[in-house]
């Protein structure tokens, strides 16, 4: 029997069996993962009574956010082994609303990446075609709500866009939501002050769903936003909504991509919406603002990563120094993407360097974020691609430079570096998924899904 039904369908039907459900998911996950590589650990579900919001429903969990007793290594080899003791936040929500969880997703070792190809577990596929990437870092997020033949919603994680871009190489639904929205604790962190968690589902109504559950004040985050647990709506519609298109989104982005994405807005406007061009003018500095931040931040988390603590370990042989030790810890443990973003954020942070680019990217920052609120008094929703391209083949990725892998996240980092919500939505039904980019002013979420709602309507 298949189970390829939505999840309200399966949480308000009283007519599963849910042993035999319990059973064909296990299956199909084992059979996913074995050709696809979306979990870098697959957790059983048990034919165990469920009570809550999600009863019953399984639900993955990005690698960087903090599961008891499972193995939460943020995609690094430098964490294998690491069983936290406690559940993150979110994790404790899901629980006690009765979801379980179905593994720990693949990403980019502790989120460097835009293509998932920087893990220590294995490179998760796009199951639209196999040659191609699910996008990153939350990669195995996107790819097993894709290919999920069972009701099934995904928690990952953004930085510049990690949320986004899967979402969109996958065709999937993808919610980033403000900064502070949903808690922090037990997210194994990049960089603090951009890190958001948020839901990833086949649709608007599965991440409306997820955010209701995990959003809302929580005490043990001190970058928490004060604000209560409430019902995200999808309904309502966009009559009267004014749309902002940025042009210099739509600058160096495929033909068919901003085909598909303008088609889009056209039918949002049938539905009630009207739209005006608009300018980000710093756009184009917001991409080097973001990777010296991130860079900078994530160079002082990383410094934990000693080998004393926890996470892979060597013997402290006699007469070695702390020093010694540690390089080699480190030098097995990281990843070649971690060494050069710890190595480019640790010269930001150097006397001498910090004026010439972190505070001047921090004064980058506030700029782009102006430029967000000048927008949202004239319009109450952007619009743009959520990626410049459609899922490149992996034997396209082998061929860029670093640089040019960092410029792939050029429309999803300027809402991120901003701190605003942003939701990805499938606009084409080609070959190729291509990705609508909401953005919204801060804490406007219901705003997003309502539109999402519509975009899902007409594509």
């Amino acid at each position: 029997m298949g189970y390829n039904i939505s999840v309200s369908e399966f949480l308000e039907s009283r007519d599963i069996d849910y042993g035999d459900f319990v059973a064909y998911v296990n299956a199909e996950t084992r059979r996913l993962n074995s050709k696809l590589f979306f979990f870098q650990s697959v957790c059983e579900l048990k034919t165990v009574e469920q009570n809550g919001k999600l009863s019953g429903l399984p639900v993955s969990v990005k690698d960087c956010i903090c599961t008891k007793g499972i193995q939460s290594s943020a995609g690094s080899a430098i964490l294998e082994g690491y069983k936290p003791p406690f559940d993150a936040t979110v994790v404790s929500a899901i629980k006690n609303e009765g979801s379980q969880i179905l593994g720990k997703t693949n990403q980019d070792e502790f989120g460097f990446g835009t293509f998932s190809v920087n893990s220590g577990y294995g490179v998760p596929k796009n199951p639209l075609d196999p040659e191609r990437t699910c996008g990153g870092s939350s990669g195995g997020a996107g790819g097993i709500t894709a290919a999920a033949t069972f009701p099934h919603i995904a928690l990952a994680e953004s930085t510049g866009g990690s949320i986004s871009c899967p979402a969109s190489f996958c065709g999937v639904v993808g919610l980033t939501p403000t900064y502070g929205l949903v808690s922090r604790y037990g997210l194994i962190d990049y960089a603090n002050s951009l890190d958001k968690i948020g839901p990833m589902g086949k649709t608007v109504d599965d991440v409306a769903l997820m955010l209701s559950i995990i959003a809302g004040y929580d005490e043990m985050d001190s970058t928490s936003l004060p604000e209560k647990q409430k019902h995200y709506s999808t309904e309502g519609g966009i009559k009267g909504m004014v749309i902002g298109v940025p042009k210099e989104y739509f600058e160096n982005v495929d033909e068919q991509v901003s085909k598909s994405v303008w088609n889009t807005i056209k039918k949002m406007e049938s539905a009630g919406a009207s739209y005006v061009e608009i300018s980000l003018p710093s756009t184009k500095y917001a991409l080097s603002a973001y990777y010296i931040i991130a860079t900078a931040e994530a160079s002082t988390n990383l410094a934990r990563y000693c080998g004393l603590r926890y996470g892979l370990h060597s013997e402290l042989k006699e007469g070695q120094s702390f020093n010694e030790y540690y390089a080699k810890t480190r030098s097995a443990g990281f990843g070649e993407e971690a060494k050069r973003r710890i190595i480019l954020g640790t010269f930001a942070r150097m006397s001498g360097y910090r004026d010439q680019y972190y505070m001047k990217a921090l004064k980058v920052r506030t700029l782009v974020i102006n430029e967000f609120k000048k927008a949202f008094k004239k319009c109450d929703l952007l619009a743009a691609p959520t990626m410049p391209i459609t899922a490149p083949k992996f034997s396209d990725i082998q061929k860029l430079t670093p640089l040019e892998n960092y410029q792939m996240d050029v429309l999803t980092v300027p809402p991120n570096l901003a701190g605003i919500p942003m939701l990805s939505v499938p606009c084409s039904s080609g070959k190729l998924p291509v990705g609508m980019h909401l953005m919204a002013d801060y804490l406007q979420e219901e705003r997003l899904l309502k539109a999402g709602k519509v975009v899902e309507a007409v594509k």
